[in-house]
């Protein structure tokens, strides 16, 4: 740990630096009964929790807005099999951010959390503990089921699965709008989900049906899930940043002519609960249908770059499943620890071409049954092969399918000398449910690219969706940041370590007024309060890293009046606040087992101050992961106008060291 060299940082700066990181959802909440549609625009905000009491529909023309941090925690009872549904001209908001995610979860899981905070946690092998988010959208798709359906691009349109058709149609997608806009999904985290009201239906964390190009998902994780983690039935939606764990079924399902572009997806293949498999024990990583019948329009034509997906070695089921003239091409990935085949033939290729075709057949090859579709309607794939593995690690698989690494595409890493990851570790191998699967959970998982995997041979372009990342997998090498950071259960449960920047969050403000903070009246010199001297008082503000394996945090240290020594004190597992007045005029926030640094802080003018490096040794104590400590600047008055010494601090600085 640092402290590094002042720069006259405003007081006002800190409140912006400081609520960067805020944990807003840890704001006190409300509980609010959900029980009815939404038939107008809605907010939901982060000091209320809502409770799911029924399948809650946003109906058309109706929008709902989901603030950051906000929770909906759904209670886990025989009756409470609460669930939400966006219909057909509706639109969801969701705005969650990397410090205060929006949280869909059920009571059994807030149970878990230390204070009430959704960065804590425990992992329980549960799922179906509510419902899921559904949303339905007006783009094509292919459906050969329902009366009145095409076998070109038409006006077709399906009921969702999961959802009781009341005859209204709000469990209808699908149409001919391909600009389709349902809104914008950012930084959401689905948890034990799965629960179906009335039908043996199963349902998927995050269902998308018939959603546009018009539409945003982004930073999406779904956790312990009874079926798919992640089903798009149709569309042309473009979805980047998921985590998708511990799945009960298919981690990831292509359906129905979905058309959209992915990157940056992370699959870990596992069970949710002690079941059959496809019901809580994980069936294929990534499982892809071309269309209902394979001569339909329109069909499953994408492209993905950037995935990480990680099999169960023992019992796991086929890494990608190709069906119904799918045509899929996955680049720039990682493919390890399959207990099956990386690529398998499921069939259905029907009239049009067979399954080892679309790997030979160039990817502007258009069948006439798609003469009918718009202009430029397949606009995903854009060089290659229809299908296609290429410029991938693959690594410690069972077996390689059909094709060999040759077939599959060009460029690709078969079974390296070292893993393509920087590290894994399992639980024992165990029986779970009644197939005695043999299972070995992910328990910890660094994602970020190793050997083979740190460079690729070629990246994606530059087209308004697509990232150019010249390397294998999910995650950026060489940097202590990845984009699971703290908004993501996997951090909360443990399994990745804290490898965004734990920078921690300020406290212990003074009263907010810029009012002068006399002696008599224990006066704190922190933000927006006056020191014993009439002038602004000192700011403390934490960067870097607080990682044990990767220390990189530090202290800035502003707007101290005069030339004064100071000391950086800090209180280990102590609750963030004030403490009484035992130095001076000062509030000492970071109470409790207080220590100082080695090493005391010279002065070098109002806000410079000499670096200084203590290490993990803090005052004679050493940290360790999951510490929190709570820091605070203390400083000499630079006039003692004040009886007795006439200290001032700042304000407080909060942090929970990672790993």
């Amino acid at each position: 740990m640092k402290l590094i060299q002042g720069t006259g940082l405003a007081l006002a700066a800190l409140s912006t630096v400081a609520s960067a990181g805020v944990d807003c959802s840890t704001l006190p909440a409300t509980v609010v009964n959900v029980s009815s549609d939404i038939s107008v625009a809605t907010t939901w905000t982060a000091d209320n929790q809502y409770n799911l009491t029924t399948q809650i529909f946003v109906l058309p023309g109706a929008s709902l807005t989901i603030e950051a941090g906000t929770v909906i925690a759904s209670a886990a009872t025989v009756n409470g099999a609460g669930s939400l549904a966006v219909t057909r001209g509706a639109q969801i908001f969701v705005q969650g951010t990397a410090d205060c995610p929006v949280i869909m979860t059920s009571t059994n899981d807030t149970a878990t959390w230390v204070g009430g905070d959704p960065k804590t946690g425990t992992w329980r092998e549960a799922a179906s503990e509510w419902g899921n988010l559904t949303v339905m959208g007006s783009d094509f798709i292919s459906e050969n089921a329902t009366t009145g359906n095409t076998s070109t691009c038409g006006n077709n349109t399906a009921l969702m699965e999961g959802l009781i058709d009341d005859g209204s149609g709000r469990n209808v997608y699908g149409g001919t709008d391909a600009n389709d806009d349902s809104g914008s999904i950012e930084y959401l985290s689905l948890r034990y989900g799965g629960r179906v009201i009335g039908l043996a239906d199963e349902l998927n964390g995050l269902s998308l049906g018939g959603i546009g190009s018009g539409t945003t998902i982004n930073h999406i994780e779904v956790m312990n899930n009874v079926d798919d983690g992640i089903e798009i039935w149709g569309g042309s939606v473009d979805i980047d940043h998921f985590s998708i764990w511990n799945i009960g079924d298919d981690s990831l399902d292509l359906d129905q002519g979905y058309r959209g572009r992915m990157q940056f997806g992370l699959i870990v293949q596992g069970y949710s609960q002690p079941a059959n498999q496809g019901s809580g024990v994980g069936d294929n990583a990534i499982e892809m249908d071309g269309a209902e019948a394979p001569d339909w329009q329109p069909v499953t034509t994408s492209v993905a770059y950037n995935l990480t997906v990680i099999g169960q070695p023992f019992d796991g089921d086929f890494l990608t499943d190709y069906k119904d003239n799918c045509r899929m091409q996955f680049r720039n990935a990682i493919f390890m620890d399959g207990g099956d085949d990386v690529i398998h033939d499921g069939g259905g290729y029907g009239p049009v071409l067979d399954f080892a075709s679309t790997f030979s057949t160039d990817w502007n090859s258009v069948p006439p049954s798609a003469n009918d579709c718009p202009p430029g309607f397949y606009t995903a794939q854009f060089s290659g092969k229809l299908s296609e593995i290429s410029d991938s690690v693959l690594f410690n698989n069972a077996d390689y399918g059909t094709f060999n690494a040759v077939n599959m595409g060009g460029n690709n890493v078969v079974e390296p000398a070292s893993s393509p990851i920087t590290a894994i570790t399992r639980a024992t191998p165990t029986l779970v449910g009644p197939q005695n699967k043999i299972m070995a959970r992910v328990l910890t998982l660094d994602p970020r690219p190793a050997g083979d995997a740190v460079t690729s041979f070629a990246s994606a372009p530059a087209n308004g969706f697509f990232v150019p990342a010249n390397y294998r997998g999910a995650f950026e090498p060489n940097t202590v940041n990845t984009w699971l950071g703290r908004w993501t259960s996997s951090f909360a449960f443990g399994f990745t370590a804290d490898s965004g920047a734990n920078t921690g969050t300020a406290y212990c403000f003074g009263d907010g007024t810029g009012s002068t903070c006399p002696c008599s009246a224990n006066g704190n010199a922190g933000e927006g309060c006056l020191n014993t001297t009439g002038t602004n008082g000192a700011t403390l503000v934490g960067t870097g890293n607080a990682s044990i394996s990767n220390d990189t945090f530090g202290f800035q240290v502003s707007g101290v009046p005069g030339s004064k020594p100071g000391l950086i004190l800090r209180g280990i597992n102590q609750i963030a606040g004030g403490s009484g007045n035992p130095a001076g005029d000062g509030l000492l926030c970071a109470g409790g087992q207080s220590a100082r640094s080695r090493v005391q802080v010279t002065s070098g003018g109002s806000t410079t101050y000499t670096e200084f490096d203590t290490g993990l040794s803090f005052g004679g104590a050493s940290y360790g992961a999951g510490v929190t400590a709570n820091y605070q600047f203390w400083y000499r008055d630079p006039s003692n106008t004040c009886s007795g010494a006439g200290f001032n601090f700042t304000n407080g600085w909060t942090v929970t060291w990672g790993n």
